[in-house]
């Protein structure tokens, strides 16, 4: 071949490399359309809004790999619908390219409850929508702490911060609210048991802050009341006020107390009772 090509002028070996340049050339773009399946490509269908299963059913059909790309939960949505898709729906694509799919779950993620307790009311309301979860019923109690959360609570209960819960859920919450200007006179709690106890002061809107248990104690809220504060009467025997929203503290102790010899017994109240107890 050497030999062919040296003994012919070079015009001659010019000619017969352009012709060789082309030929290939040409070669290769005939072949281009084989080896890029150039006559297969097709419109990707739409499927947003159907279900996985449908979803993957259709785009198979019409020649494409499927694949999960994630999935997401809202509960406006149906169970496994189809929220996204990549390439999007009329994009002309090959035919044998993947198609990723971004899924509605069937069941709403477990997620941890976050603590919200002494938040402002609106800055509740943005923790709990960041964490996936549902504003439920408030409740206003007259409190110190004016519009901030005083519990979190979840299917009437309270809910500590960490535990877990489906995403979606509603959360309670018991708002504080300015302090009522109905004033009582401090109630008698001396012989009641905690649970009595915490039913009157919740009637009367006063919060039952702390329970001192006596070291034999097990069962705190059937134990007795044999101390509280504030107590009944001031230093010179006049009976004290409170309102709603303030808070008392009891001790309580497994036997019942002897009231008479208990009670905070004034001079001008013999029976340490009267008009203002309970």
């Amino acid at each position: 071949m050497f030999k062919f090509i040296t003994h012919k002028s070079l015009w001659v070996n010019i000619l017969v490399g352009l012709l060789l340049a082309v030929l290939l050339f040409v070669g290769v773009i005939s072949s281009l359309g084989w080896f890029t399946n150039h006559d297969s490509a097709k419109t990707v269908p739409g499927v947003v809004g159907k279900t996985l299963a449908e979803a993957q059913k259709i785009l198979t059909d019409a020649g494409f790999t499927v694949e999960i790309q994630d999935s997401l939960y809202y509960d406006t949505l149906a169970p496994t619908q189809v929220i996204r898709q990549v390439p999007d729906e009329l994009e002309i694509v090959k035919s044998t390219r993947t198609v990723y799919l971004t899924y509605n779950r069937m069941f709403p993620p477990q997620i941890e409850m976050p603590n919200i307790v002494g938040y402002s009311f609106r800055n509740a309301l943005m923790v709990l929508e960041n964490a996936g979860l549902k504003l439920g019923d408030t409740t206003l109690r007259p409190d110190f702490a004016k519009n901030s959360v005083l519990e979190q609570l979840y299917k009437g209960a309270l809910i500590q911060p960490g535990a877990s819960i489906a995403m979606g859920s509603k959360i309670d919450l018991v708002i504080g609210s300015e302090l009522s200007q109905t004033s009582y006179a401090i109630p008698n709690l001396i012989g009641l048991t905690t649970n009595e106890a915490r039913a009157l002061l919740e009637s009367k809107g006063i919060m039952l802050a702390s329970i001192i248990p006596n070291p034999d104690v097990r069962d705190t809220a059937n134990a007795f009341v044999y101390r509280q504060n504030p107590e009944r009467f001031d230093d010179e025997g006049h009976v004290i006020s409170i309102r709603a929203g303030q808070v008392m503290d009891i001790w309580v102790s497994v036997a019942a107390p002897v009231t008479d010899s208990l009670r905070a017994v004034k001079p001008d109240n013999p029976d340490g009772n009267g008009a203002e107890a309970q």
